[in-house]
């Protein structure tokens, strides 16, 4: 399977997950608008050489001065102060400039655990406490499946190759 096949059953296999614990739980935070975790991230958003890509052609499809801005930000994103904001996110509406393709951190984030930690802002680790019927999906397996798609780099690394 290619590396780009693999990374569309990931999406999916996410997709499920998601729509799973948001159609049980419907005042779950983490939905498309919510932006509270792309404002403090702890680090730089690290990707796949395919997520990246993904995200450099998503640019293409943008107004050029909005794609353009987006490589500055990930550019600076380089010597960024923690915590970070992502570079894709629009400040002032708070969505995600590259929605469709961001990647599966964003995608997960909010709906996986590593083994008894919940990855999640506070209102998810509230959720976590209070809902013992969430079948959460596992951090630890998703990264494995991520392995096959080769290494990982903060996206800032990726920019210019």
């Amino acid at each position: 399977m290619s590396s780009t096949n693999q990374l569309h059953v990931l999406q999916e296999q996410i997709r499920i997950r998601v729509e799973q614990i948001t159609s049980e739980h419907e005042s779950w935070p983490c939905r498309k608008g919510c932006d509270d975790c792309c404002r403090r991230l702890a680090s730089v958003p690290i990707v796949t050489r395919e997520e990246w890509q993904a995200i450099a052609s998503h640019l293409e499809l943008l107004e050029p001065e909005t794609a353009d801005a987006i490589r500055e930000r990930i550019r600076n994103s380089a010597t960024a102060s923690h915590p970070v904001i992502c570079p894709m996110l629009d400040l002032d509406s708070g969505t995600c400039l590259v929605y469709e393709s961001r990647p599966i951190a964003c995608r997960s984030y909010g709906f996986y655990v590593e083994r008894e930690s919940v990855l999640g802002c506070h209102r998810i680790k509230l959720i976590a406490e209070d809902a013992s019927d969430v079948i959460w999906g596992n951090s630890i397996a998703l990264e494995d499946k991520l392995k096959p798609l080769g290494p990982v780099a903060e996206i800032y690394r990726w920019l210019d190759s």
